[in-house]
């Protein structure tokens, strides 16, 4: 479940980045192009995680 609220989150983000954005460089709205940027943003959100170290720093 925490999978499908992620992709839904990240794609109602997405879609109103792409639509802020498309508005103020003066383009139209694309909703493939917020789906695709939804689909790269959600793996990357999944990949982040898994590659950084659970250790905690002993000294800085």
């Amino acid at each position: 479940m925490r999978y499908f609220w992620t992709l839904f989150w990240t794609f109602l983000l997405v879609q109103m980045l792409t639509y802020v954005a498309g508005a103020m460089i003066g383009v139209g709205f694309d909703l493939q192009v917020g789906i695709l940027l939804t689909v790269i943003v959600t793996i990357l959100m999944y990949i982040v995680p898994l590659i950084l170290p659970d250790n905690p720093a002993d000294q800085h």
